[in-house]
């Protein structure tokens, strides 16, 4: 809508310089008035219908003639010379082969340059140069201009679709991942519990016949449905442990290769060594909540991992652009892991930084330290 502020307010300049000069009366003044009304409702639904796949051809041909008619206003002002550009350029928004742009534009150029000629014959405007001068020349700017214009908003156009499609990648990259997940729990959580399921099932089924005639035997199978299943419980158990306990150096990899396939430059520096089990358990969940954040709520071209231990904590940044409006707000992910921060006593902070940027940040203080650091009790007074 500033575009169309743009255009119409030389409009309402030439409009006024019109009617001072005695050149229109006030009901022209409002025809023209409730013709430009039209028109920017019109351009509104252009380049709205036009960016969604392409507006229909009764609102394009609704739109060219109020914009054919108030072209005649030409006339008696030369700042009329913008309504048929801001008509063109909601236009051109449209999917529109290479034919048909030319047509518009030369056809565009055409009708004024013949309304300008006459104005100008009209208004005195043409000095020595004649007519059939006067119309070439008029053509030729007109449909360059009509040209120049098509052309940018083509290249808008296209910036604002190659815009929708590297955000439907990343939802895309991120659905994925969850149900790589997903696939992947369940093929595990099939292999831990399926022969282990078959065999309860089994022996079950033939404690039971046996139960009658033989009650050694098929106490001996329930013994070992007993096992089966103690078994199953200590698989599934393990198993959700491993799930829980995320490798850092695994999860600073995996993290890298998203980004990058998301086309966001990663850049992360050497882990510490040294970082007990249960540390590196807690810096590796929130790198995973940080990328995640990256790819779904930012528009970043760039992010950068850093851990390091300064004194007797380790510290994780994460720092990337491209933030949107509302960068600041936190969620649910955000206050999980606070929560696991907390449990080993870090804390977590998140925010903007710069003008673009987003640093997420979290402390962690190392078990030795937290140990040192103890304060020792308080003796007696002499």
């Amino acid at each position: 809508m500033f575009a169309a502020v743009g255009f119409v307010a030389p409009v309402f300049a030439g409009l006024g310089a019109a009617y001072s000069d005695g050149g229109i009366g006030v009901p022209v003044v409002v025809a023209v008035i409730a013709g430009l009304a039209v028109l920017t409702w019109y351009y509104a639904r252009l380049v709205r219908t036009g960016l969604e796949g392409g507006a229909s051809r009764r609102d394009m041909v609704a739109s060219g003639a109020v914009t054919a008619a108030l072209s005649l206003m030409l006339l008696v002002s030369p700042w009329f010379t913008v309504v048929p550009v801001f008509w063109l350029s909601a236009v051109v928004l449209s999917p529109l082969g290479r034919g048909r742009l030319v047509a518009l534009c030369t056809g565009t150029g055409a009708y004024c340059a013949a309304v300008a000629t006459v104005g100008a014959d009209r208004l005195d405007t043409s000095g020595t140069l004649p007519w059939y001068a006067a119309f070439p020349l008029m053509f030729a700017v007109f449909s360059a201009v009509c040209g120049i214009v098509a052309f940018v908003n083509i290249y808008q156009r296209r910036m604002w679709e190659m815009h929708r499609e590297t955000h439907a990648a990343r939802d895309a990259l991120a659905r994925l991942a969850v149900t790589e997940e997903r696939l992947r729990f369940s093929r595990d959580l099939h292999d831990l519990l399926g022969h282990s399921l078959s065999l309860i099932a089994v022996k079950s089924e033939l404690a039971i016949r046996m139960a009658g005639t033989d009650p050694e035997r098929a106490g001996a199978e329930m013994a070992d449905v007993q096992r089966a299943a103690r078994e199953a419980l200590r698989e599934v158990r393990a198993a959700v442990s491993g799930y829980r306990a995320v490798e850092l150096d695994a999860e600073l990899a995996g993290v890298r290769a998203v980004l990058e396939a998301a086309g966001v430059r990663c850049e992360a520096g050497e882990v510490p060594g040294t970082l007990p089990p249960e540390v590196r358990t807690v810096l590796a969940w929130v790198i995973r909540e940080g990328a995640t954040n990256v790819i779904k709520h930012s528009e970043a071209r760039r992010c950068a991992i850093a851990v390091t231990v300064y004194g007797g904590s380790v510290v994780l940044e994460m720092r990337n652009d491209g933030v949107r409006g509302g960068g600041d707000a936190g969620g649910s992910g955000l206050t999980g892991l606070t929560e696991r921060v907390a449990v080993l006593g870090g804390e977590v902070t998140a925010g903007r930084h710069g003008r673009d940027g987003f640093l997420l940040r979290a402390a962690v203080p190392l078990p030795g330290a937290v140990e040192d650091a103890a304060p020792e009790p308080a003796g007696s007074s002499a």
